[in-house]
């Protein structure tokens, strides 16, 4: 049993985690005039020099070279890499061409995308609430294609990238940091190969708008790795059910600066869309909340406990993966 102070410590460490994911279409648009794909390939690269910076100050490099003896698990990590690419690229382009509402969106109805590939893909069997939750969720899909006059393409891939991300890193079964380290390590080449390019042609940004530009750039790495550090330091200190409700703060604050800071458009038609996500989130907050409460009774009584779904013993396992190494640096995703 954590103590109230330690409670407190994550509680602060969460708030911040996701407050940070959640401010952080503040951040893109300052980095401007570099275009989306510069901006996304020095992301890559400062990335892993802060995650290698860190490693190397905690000592924790054991897992590298277990790594690179399992091809399996270097062929997901690449997979991962990839994957994660096209969420942050995707992201910060939308960010930028005035679309946080819809990137938004993508992350509101990322837990429903993991669960219907958790159905599709894994087999697993849904509790009829979370039914429910899938269903009003591609209602919400149709009211909100109906409102764009077109599918939200931005949120959708953003949704379906992290949630393939998500399974791929629940295979590979590494932390955070170490996961942010081996998939910045494989995206470090390309990306450093394009900024050579773009500079040997004179479009490279980096190098024209003066040091503070150049500052910002390069604080790409700090803005990606730091909200992992106080997730992980938030992990070990509160429970799971806190974490899953604290995760939503980030697509609010982003909902929210879409609104009022950037001035994005909500006609009736997307209010609908989004009620219908909200309700749908609602129903899977309810429940998850209602079955971790039967576990932990049926525990405390000693009878046999419930069957829990995949999805839900992979959240803790990944909760228990975080307690593991002398830092709390573990994450169980790149946000974007």
């Amino acid at each position: 049993m954590k103590s109230r102070g330690e409670r407190h410590i994550g509680l602060l460490n969460g708030f911040a985690a996701y407050g940070m994911w959640g401010l952080v279409p503040l951040f893109w648009p300052l980095l401007k005039p570099a275009g989306a794909a510069e901006i996304l390939a020095h992301r890559m690269v400062w990335s892993l020099v802060f995650v290698a910076v860190a490693l190397i100050f905690v000592r924790r490099w054991a897992w590298a070279g277990e790594l690179l003896r399992q091809p399996r698990r270097l062929a997901l990590i690449t997979v991962a890499a990839a994957v994660i690419t096209v969420n942050w690229g995707v992201y910060i382009w939308a960010v930028n061409a005035g679309h946080v509402v819809e990137a938004s969106l993508g992350y509101f109805i990322n837990p429903l995308v993991t669960i219907a590939m958790g159905v599709l893909l894994l087999k697993e069997r849904l509790r009829p609430v979370q039914w429910a939750a899938v269903g009003i969720g591609a209602a919400a899909v149709l009211v909100l294609t109906v409102g764009y006059g077109q599918p939200p393409w931005i949120s959708l891939t953003l949704a379906f990238s992290f949630a393939t991300y998500g399974l791929v890193k629940k295979k590979v079964n590494l932390g955070g940091v170490e996961s942010l380290a081996a998939e910045t390590a494989i995206q470090f080449l390309p990306a450093l190969g394009y900024l050579l390019w773009l500079g040997s042609n004179g479009d490279l940004s980096f190098a024209s708008e003066g040091p503070g530009h150049a500052a910002l750039l390069a604080s790409t790495g700090i803005v990606t790795a730091l909200p992992l550090v106080c997730f992980g330091a938030a992990a070990i200190r509160v429970p799971l059910s806190t974490l899953g409700l604290l995760q939503y703060l980030a697509p609010v604050f982003q909902f929210l600066l879409g609104i009022f800071y950037f001035g994005e458009a909500m006609p009736p038609e997307r209010w609908a869309g989004f009620a219908l996500v909200w309700l749908a989130l609602t129903l899977l907050t309810w429940d998850a909340l209602r079955t971790a409460r039967t576990l932990r009774r049926e525990k405390e009584i000693g009878r046999p406990t419930i069957t829990v779904p995949t999805d839900t013993l992979s959240a803790v396992r990944e909760a228990e993966s975080l307690a593991s190494g002398p830092e709390p640096l573990d994450s169980p995703a790149a946000r974007p």
